[in-house]
């Protein structure tokens, strides 16, 4: 999935995406060890999309934070 998609995603589509790929990638992971695993690029391409996602979560809780910061230093 692109990043321009998952940035107009609401807070808990990504959640539920993020909770998807964990999930899936632990199921990689173990295929992987048990050498059932064909095309083990998938497990970097999966890595990638939860990075992604982690970092547009905390991007959004940064930036209202800092609003919040900034608000109350106005009052």
């Amino acid at each position: 999935m692109d990043l321009k998609e998952l940035k107009t995603k609401k807070d808990s589509e990504l959640h539920s995406l993020l909770a998807k790929w964990r999930e899936e990638l632990r199921e990689l992971r173990f295929k992987d060890s048990n050498r059932q695993l064909k095309n083990i690029r998938e497990i970097r391409n999966i890595r990638k999309n939860v990075a992604q996602v982690l970092t547009l979560l905390n991007s959004d809780k940064n930036s209202t934070d800092i609003e919040n910061n900034k608000n109350e230093e106005n009052k």
